[in-house]
């Protein structure tokens, strides 16, 4: 996630640049979304009880999982991942920091750990740390086309 944190923080001084053709919001909402997802995953991976977790096979969720990537236009982000209309350019600099951090922390985790996803169910540490790449990368190429 090196890479995919690198890649937000260098499309913030692009934040405003709007592409209808592409997307209806602009490159700060895809920003601040992506990294809105990181930490809220993140928070409910570190307050899950492992022993909960209750593995149930989700068709949409493997393939998403296994083909690596999320199909443009097909799903709706949930109101809770959404950032408000108004994003402060600060602000999302600092939860750029505290998703970095949390990102990291996840490795302390039981890998039992998880999260329930509106689409693919339960997912676990291992799983949910590949779908939070699959997703930052999936807005990271929206926000590639939007500039283009």
């Amino acid at each position: 996630m090196k890479k995919e944190f690198s890649l937000i923080s260098t499309y913030i001084e692009q934040g405003d640049t709007l592409n209808k053709k592409v997307s209806k919001s602009p490159v700060i909402w895809h920003l601040a979304h992506s990294v809105k997802v990181i930490n809220s995953i993140s928070k409910a991976l570190k307050t899950s009880n492992p022993d909960d977790y209750k593995p149930r096979f989700n068709l949409v969720g493997t393939i998403v999982l296994t083909a690596g990537s999320i199909p443009r236009g097909r799903g709706k982000a949930p109101k809770k991942s959404q950032p408000g209309d108004t994003i402060d350019v600060e602000e999302l600099k600092k939860y750029i920091e505290i998703a970095k951090q949390e990102f990291s922390n996840l490795k302390k985790l039981d890998p039992k750990s998880h999260f329930s996803h509106p689409y693919f169910g339960q997912l676990n540490l291992k799983k949910a740390k590949k779908f939070i790449k699959i997703h930052t990368r999936h807005h990271l190429k929206i926000i590639k086309d939007i500039i283009q």
